[in-house]
């Protein structure tokens, strides 16, 4: 048995790895979707701008258009482009790898965790607990618990719904919010961001109770030991034809930002079905071609497939909790041709097209 094995393996061809590269696997799961018995899993991934990369906050009326439209697709859930607290409280016990991403990405829960007296895990525990036996009719005192109970669980987001579906006048300290809290919770309302200005208002005007946190940060590295011959390469692949034409389409955009359609002409223009490809080409694909001998881009596209993979991962969970979801997943319009990719291979997912929902 042993040596008919060795056998086997010393008879591979010299040119298997070769032949390797040309390979491609009859199974396709994109083709075998059933479809299932009960109602289809539809995502619909809506490519954003990083609004906090904006110089002045969007006034109501240039995020209004858009969120009309987005409400008129009627999601049953939405997906955001933020760590979910589970993820940091992990990402914090690794401090050597993680530490940088803990600062630039995580919120700190001291306030919280202290006026709730919960961890991280016994406060997601209890947010799902509540969530599951949540009634028709929720107190005010009822959202103001569980707004206490996100914010301790770092899921800000899912706290500014709960903010949000109460009347002004009960947006107030009591039931687990403390002054602080209650401060906080009014901040994050008109931070510039589109998890708070576009997917929590929108969850609330929907009547959802929550957003879900699918940011993966688990292939973040520290800076190499020579960064600045990192960047050099990166910044070099990134001098190409298809980043100028992006930048030019940027600031034609950017000019009509003002107007009242503008945002909505941007989130349009992001969610081209042509754009996937020029930003490979910009990045991703300029990246993977540079010669560095360190191999620099290659690192870079495997730390964006890996990343993307897992976001991916963590919307196909929700899914699998919950099925027949209508999903809006909000993602930086970077990501959009990769979700779109990876989440078409899913057996139990269709995809909706952002272009007719925001026509």
């Amino acid at each position: 048995m042993f040596l008919s094995a060795l056998t086997y393996a010393g008879a591979v061809p010299a040119n298997a790895g070769t032949a390797a590269t040309d390979y491609h696997p009859s199974f396709k799961p994109d083709r075998l979707k059933g479809p299932p018995p009960g109602k289809a899993n539809e995502v619909l991934v809506l490519g954003s701008p990083h609004l906090s990369g904006f110089k002045a906050d969007p006034r109501p009326d240039m995020l209004e258009p858009l969120l009309t439209r987005l409400a008129a697709w009627h999601p049953t859930a939405i997906a955001t482009e933020s760590l979910s607290g589970l993820q940091c409280d992990s990402l914090r016990r690794y401090p050597a790898r993680y530490a940088s991403t803990v600062q630039d990405y995580c919120p700190d829960l001291t306030a919280a965790g202290q006026a709730t007296g919960l961890d991280v895990p016994a406060a997601t525990a209890e947010a799902e607990r509540l969530l599951a036996a949540w009634p028709a009719a929720p107190t005010p005192a009822d959202r103001r618990h569980l707004a206490a109970i996100f914010l301790a669980a770092g899921e800000p987001a899912s706290a500014l719904v709960q903010w949000l579906r109460l009347e002004p006048g009960e947006r107030r300290e009591g039931d687990g919010v403390t002054s602080e809290l209650a401060a906080k919770l009014d901040t994050l309302k008109s931070r510039r961001n589109e998890t708070y200005l576009v997917a929590a208002p929108l969850a609330a005007r929907l009547g959802l109770e929550r957003v879900w946190s699918v940011d993966d940060h688990t292939a973040d590295t520290p800076d190499p030991a020579d960064r600045d011959a990192y960047a050099a390469a990166i910044t070099k692949a990134w001098d190409n034809p298809a980043t100028k034409a992006r930048e030019a389409a940027d600031k034609r955009l950017e000019a009509d930002l003002s107007l009242p359609d503008g945002l909505l002409k941007m989130y349009r223009a992001y969610n081209a079905p042509t754009v996937p490809l020029l930003t490979y080409q910009s990045d991703f694909g300029a990246a993977l071609m540079e010669p560095s001998p360190q191999a620099f881009g290659r690192g870079y596209v495997g730390y964006w497939e890996t990343r993307n993979l897992r976001m991916v991962a963590n919307i196909r969970d929700v899914l699998g909790q919950h099925p027949g979801t209508r999903l809006l997943a909000i993602v930086g319009a970077s990501h959009k041709g990769y979700y779109e990719a990876y989440l078409d291979q899913m057996h139990d997912v269709r995809l909706a097209d952002s272009n007719g929902v925001l026509r």
